[in-house]
């Protein structure tokens, strides 16, 4: 077996020979963060599986990534087994944190309906619906990829969709900031931007900037490799897949600062536990309504979450519950203000 540690290992899947105490750190701090999700925030806390329910799955996902990337780091550099199993896990945590991240902005658009570009309860099944076929091609374009064993047709079949998928989640991502975006506008020229919404803001964000940063190297990465693994003459390399340090930083230090930060400013210390609870528009009281509803069908606000049709046709309309300021329609009762249910 490979006996000393350079810059390039002969027979080397990474090019390199892993770190081996970096990725049993990570194992274990992500392993905390997830443990810290279950245990304590979401069922005690803030009971707020039905937003953050996913943190402790996708911090799960990279735990078992790295604890298979430190088995490879120790004496198994040419383990293909290893190295895809690695990869895969490592590929498909960030687009969980993305859905999190959806379900956050559409607890956000419940809490103050009237000013939503799109209806609340489409955010998750809109954008997860398309995160789901990201996560596939990610899924089966790394398998392919990583495996050495693949005909060459079959290696560019996975570079192929590889590449698709990270460019779609980029996609995704602009998307998706750019509803957050319209949204902080409208609260702004309202001026309903109170201190917990413009908290809870911030931090999906700086989140999305996390997982775009991460998501834009991945990119970056794949489109560099021509001929992953195989090193004719390694002087050529690209530093971006050589350096094992671009891995560390944009991959294991992002990702963690991300799931950190959602421990630590949980999105629904800001928020409401029921989405039925909304902000009155005089940026005080807040209401307990009778509830966003979408009486379409399922298929037609997962292909038209906008409601398009609907507004050309004039039909469908949504019960504007909120106009009475305070005074709900359906038997709503009023809660004091700051009051979390």
């Amino acid at each position: 077996m490979l006996d000393k540690r350079d810059a390039y290992q002969d027979g080397s899947i990474w090019y390199y020979a892993p770190n081996k105490g970096a990725p049993i750190a990570f194992a274990i701090l992500f392993a905390a963060s997830g443990f810290m999700h279950r245990l304590i925030l979401i069922p005690s806390k803030y009971k707020s599986w039905t937003v953050t329910g996913l943190l402790p799955w996708s911090a799960l996902l990279f735990t078992v990534g790295f604890i298979l990337r430190t088995i490879g780091a120790f004496g198994q550099w040419d383990n293909v087994p290893i190295y895809i199993s690695s990869t895969v896990f490592l590929l498909a945590g960030p687009p969980v944190y993305e859905g999190v991240n959806f379900f956050i902005l559409g607890r956000i658009l419940y809490y103050i309906p009237y000013l939503s570009p799109i209806h609340p309860g489409r955010v998750f099944s809109t954008f997860v619906a398309m995160g789901v076929v990201i996560e596939s091609l990610t899924a089966n374009g790394a398998a392919l990829v990583a495996n050495t064993n693949a005909t060459k047709s079959r290696k560019e079949v996975g570079e192929a969709l590889l590449k698709a998928a990270l460019i779609l989640q980029i996609c995704l991502m602009a998307g998706f900031v750019s509803l957050a975006v319209r949204f902080h506008y409208n609260c702004c020229r309202a001026g309903l931007l109170n201190k917990r919404l413009k908290r809870v803001l911030t931090v999906l964000y700086i989140s999305c900037m996390l997982i775009t940063t991460r998501t834009i190297y991945r990119t970056e990465e794949y489109f560099t490799v021509t001929q992953v693994h195989v090193w004719a003459d390694p002087d050529k390399v690209a530093p971006l897949i050589k350096d094992e340090w671009f891995f560390w930083f944009f991959e294991a230090v992002f990702m963690y600062s991300n799931t950190t930060m959602l421990n630590i400013f949980h999105p629904m210390q800001s928020l409401p536990r029921s989405n039925k609870i909304y902000l009155a528009r005089d940026g005080v009281t807040e209401v307990e309504g009778p509830g966003y509803k979408d009486p379409r069908p399922f298929i037609s606000t997962l292909l038209d979450p906008f409601d398009i049709i609907g507004l050309i046709f004039n039909r469908g309309r949504q019960e504007k519950y909120w106009e009475a300021d305070g005074v709900v329609l359906n038997g709503g009762k009023e809660i004091k203000p700051g009051c979390h249910v």
